[in-house]
């Protein structure tokens, strides 16, 4: 069996996250101690204890999730032994755990990056009223047309491609709200404005970008131990020039996550793995690719029967 290990973006997170898997296995705390350390702060405490309004700030949402898919898949690697695994990818913020899955940079600066991440995609559009939206039920094309016939002039694009029949877009608020409008007109069965603060990998996070790039160009990375699928091409890339450069393209690019399973599964893997808090990939998985298995790490059930 081929399997490939798939981590989580933003909106994963909740309040208590791993708490039953910690009292199994206390390594779990043990690495978000790691990440702690790294941050100055006591981050499992937050993820356990709150306030929710803080776990959902961009700069803390973001270390959250990826330590919490490290902790995940700590364990994982602990209890299968050596697993064999032939892709790992990530959903956006997801690729970056991906990174440290795959031994490109280890944990502590994975957070680092992340945290500043966050906070660079903030910056980028304070005092802007942005927002995104989820846009069921209309081919990716419909969405693309739509987005660019009611732009005039400002940014509104499709920028996650989840599934078939499930489309995101993002921009400022006047043209999303247009889009909306338009999309419904064209035959969307929902359109649903999404709880975010930053509206992710549209032309409004080029700002952020161009700074964030200045910290991974600086950066060491390390040759994947498995190849890794980025969003940006939906293809897997060893080059470590081609990682960091896509790495920057994706905070203002589409995700391309229907297209990447679509490659992964055409490389003969028919196994998933979710590794992360939730079971939002294990569903979008199942849209894509019907025959293909999917567990997720976060249901505590499965872990009876590694």
């Amino acid at each position: 069996m081929n399997t490939a290990i798939l981590f989580p973006g933003q909106g994963a997170q909740s309040i208590g996250m791993l708490s039953d898997l910690n009292q199994a296995f206390p390594s779990i705390a043990e690495t978000f101690q790691e990440a702690s350390d790294a941050l100055g702060y006591d981050l499992w405490s937050l993820t356990q204890n709150g306030p929710e309004d803080q776990l959902n700030k961009t700069e803390i949402t973001q270390p959250a999730i990826l330590t919490a898919s490290i902790a995940l898949w700590r364990l994982y690697h602990q209890q299968k032994a050596n697993p064999s695994i032939s892709f790992m990818a990530g959903h956006s913020l997801g690729e970056y755990s991906a990174l440290v899955a795959a031994g490109v940079i280890g944990l502590q600066d994975g957070v680092k990056l992340v945290q500043l991440r966050g906070q660079l995609m903030q910056k980028s559009v304070e005092g802007q009223a942005t927002a995104m939206a989820a846009i069921l039920g209309l081919d990716d094309q419909a969405v693309i047309d739509g987005c660019r016939e009611v732009a005039v002039g400002e940014c509104v694009e499709a920028v996650n491609f989840n599934c078939p029949g499930q489309v995101v877009i993002a921009g400022v608020e006047p043209a999303v709200e247009r889009a909306i409008v338009a999309l419904k007109e064209k035959g969307a069965k929902r359109a649903l404005k999404l709880a975010v603060s930053v509206p992710s990998h549209c032309a409004l996070m080029k700002p952020a970008a161009e700074k964030l790039a200045e910290h991974i160009g600086a950066m060491s990375f390390n040759k994947p131990s498995t190849p890794i699928v980025q969003n940006v091409g939906a293809r897997s890339v060893d080059d470590l020039a081609e990682l960091k450069d896509n790495l920057i393209k994706q905070l203002f690019s589409p995700v391309l996550w229907t297209q990447s399973v679509q490659y992964i599964s055409e490389k003969g893997v028919d196994s998933y793995v979710e590794c992360g808090p939730g079971k939002v990939l294990a569903g979008l998985v199942k849209k894509i690719d019907r025959a293909a298995s999917i567990q997720s790490l976060s249901d505590a059930e499965v872990w009876n029967a590694l």
